[in-house]
């Protein structure tokens, strides 16, 4: 299981490092609720991809710093989701909610099911 979702985070690092590419003019990395465009966009987006990559190859190796970063993320999904909700509800930023449940469901159980699978696989890590 633990590297399925080592999988899944390396393609959304990918897609993180995509966003200044702005493939569509609806892509933009959110941080901290907000969709980042230009400058903004062009910094942090390959940052996070960095950091998820960096997770992503600690868990396929078991590697010790891939803990703290898994449980940093874990936590910055869910107060990224909560607070694009918040900012967002009502607006045209808002995915349909059928969409916007299911994505929450597997941004949430992917972040947070990398941190508790490694919390319980800790005396692994090297």
């Amino acid at each position: 299981m633990l590297t399925i979702l080592a999988i899944c985070l390396a393609l959304i690092a990918l897609s993180n490092f995509s966003k200044p590419l702005k493939m569509s003019p609806n892509v933009g990395f959110v941080f901290l609720g907000m969709k980042l465009s230009g400058i903004a966009n062009l910094i942090i987006a390959p940052i996070f991809g960095v950091l998820l990559a960096a997770l992503a190859y600690g868990i396929l190796a078991m590697r010790r710093f891939a803990l703290p970063i898994a449980y940093f993320y874990a936590a910055y999904v869910i107060v990224n989701l909560t607070l694009f909700t918040l900012r967002s509800y009502g607006t045209t930023n808002m995915p349909p909610l059928g969409f916007w449940i299911i994505y929450i469901l597997i941004a949430v159980g992917v972040s947070s099911g990398a941190a508790i699978l490694l919390t319980q696989r800790r005396a692994e890590l090297v």
